[in-house]
């Protein structure tokens, strides 16, 4: 992985499946192994606490970003995060997608999917030129990805705006993505949507 330092990844703060929890703990690791740090939520719970274990034991960098009313909900952070504490929630989105050069999104609920939307809302709106990525493991995503397609098609949105949210089928569909100089090919348009 070349031209990135920093990667915020978005996901579950929540208990869920052991193959999601695994999956976050191969992704803080898959970014430890290529040297570059992580930037999260911030939380010591679910997918998040998992990642960040992953990345600290892979010898990444890690930094959370948490509010302060959810530091008590999230869960004591591992040992070694450099812990950001802020007042909101906007401040939170605000500093992560400052502090990260691309954005991996895995598993997770309304949080994952407003900083999802959010950031390619900003894409869209020219505030920033950062790739953002979503891992369908197991098609976790489907849902979502299928809609995008669907406003596409409706002209609710352009194949442009589809393009600024790249999803790949796994964590290694990255491998070679994570240049600045190479393209990603757009998966998932739905049969007949202009690409």
């Amino acid at each position: 992985m070349t031209g990135f330092r920093r990667v915020g990844v978005f996901c579950g703060a929540r208990s869920a499946r052991q193959e999601y929890l695994d999956l976050a703990r191969e992704t803080g690791r898959w970014l430890g192994r290529r040297r570059v740090g992580l930037v999260y939520g911030g939380g010591g719970t679910g997918l998040m606490g998992a990642v960040a274990e992953g990345a600290l034991l892979a010898g990444s960098y890690v930094t959370g970003v948490v509010p302060h009313h959810l530091l008590s909900l999230e869960g004591r952070q591992p040992p070694g995060v450099e812990l950001m504490v802020v007042a909101t929630m906007h401040e939170r989105k605000a500093l992560m997608y400052q502090l990260s050069d691309a954005f991996v999104v895995l598993p997770g609920g309304l949080g994952t999917a407003d900083e999802l939307m959010e950031i390619a809302t900003w894409a869209k709106l020219g505030l920033h030129s950062k790739p953002v990525f979503v891992v369908n493991h197991g098609g976790f995503f489907d849902g979502l990805l299928a809609w995008l397609d669907v406003a596409v098609g409706e002209r609710m949105m352009t194949a442009g705006d589809r393009s600024l949210i790249r999803d790949v089928p796994s964590l290694h569909a990255l491998d070679g993505c994570f240049s600045p100089d190479v393209p990603v090919p757009v998966a998932g348009l739905a049969p007949g949507v202009p690409g």
